[in-house]
């Protein structure tokens, strides 16, 4: 496989895996966490371009640290969780450019590791998406019932006995190990359009969860391909190219639900699927 249909072959599957995990994240309104978690594994990302080891584990040794910070961040009295977002977003992003600063000949370029270089992913890395995305999959077939009724009445998950914890980390770990994976393609700081852009987009053009689910990742996958095409055909980087795509696709969906006049905001579940989450 020559290099340019192995970046064809990342794009759709990082593109596919961000779009379904990012449907969660936008739902349960976690995109300002989603944005903070992207920014703050670059200084993961850099030690570990160091020291020579992958910067994907890098970054994942970076995004567990990440999330237990802002854990305990958002506990403090009169903090929150929108507060220790933003607080590791722009900490965890000057950590990264001082080290990057204080480590003289680092082996790659600091631009790959902002804005990824999808021509160069390897097999490993491809690989290392798809079971992010099997993993999210299998995830929301085993918990999808109760990932759906935590999101859309937070109130009755808990009146009916459930602890909301699990399903948040469950989300936050899909989370993080999405944009961990999105790395090496489009890099730390547009990570989060392939997460957001593509579920919003799904949420403007489909009112039902299952939609958002099943269009998030086409478009997100479509996103990466338009991407990668016009970084060749336009001598573009192809990072931004995939993120302005994303964009593109965010913007045609809202045209769409301007002209068909859907609600921007509301989104349904199933009668029977919240039911069952109750008398599960």
């Amino acid at each position: 496989m020559g290099y340019f249909e192995r970046a064809l072959l990342a794009a759709i599957v990082i593109g596919a895996g961000a779009g379904f995990v990012g449907a969660l994240v936008v739902l349960r309104r976690r995109t300002f966490f989603a944005q903070a978690l992207t920014h703050a594994t670059y200084p993961g990302a850099v030690a570990a371009a160091a020291i020579g080891v992958s910067v994907p584990l890098g970054a994942a040794v970076a995004s567990v640290v990440i999330v237990v910070v802002m854990a305990a961040i958002a506990r403090v009295r009169r903090q929150g969780a929108q507060v220790a977002a933003g607080i590791v977003l722009t900490g965890g992003f000057a950590a990264g450019a001082l080290l990057q600063a204080a480590i003289p000949g680092l082996p790659v370029r600091a631009d790959s590791l902002l804005v990824g270089s999808i021509l160069t992913v390897t097999d490993g890395d491809i690989l290392l998406a798809a079971s992010v995305g099997l993993v999210a999959l299998l995830a929301v077939a085993a918990f999808g019932k109760e990932i759906a009724f935590s999101t859309f009445d937070p109130a009755g998950f808990r009146a009916a006995g459930y602890r909301e914890w699990p399903i948040e980390v469950l989300v936050l770990a899909l989370t993080a190990a999405t944009v961990v994976s999105a790395l090496p393609a489009v890099g730390a700081i547009l990570a989060i359009a392939l997460v957001a852009a593509p579920a919003t987009a799904a949420r403007l053009i489909t009112p039902t969860y299952r939609g958002i689910l099943f269009a998030a990742p086409v478009i997100g996958a479509a996103s990466g391909v338009v991407g990668v095409l016009a970084s060749r055909a336009l001598a573009i980087a192809a990072g931004p190219a995939i993120a302005i795509a994303a964009t593109g696709f965010f913007l045609l969906a809202l045209g769409i639900s301007k002209v068909r006049g859907l609600p921007l905001n509301r989104v349904s579940i199933p009668v029977e699927t919240a039911e069952e989450a109750r008398t599960a």
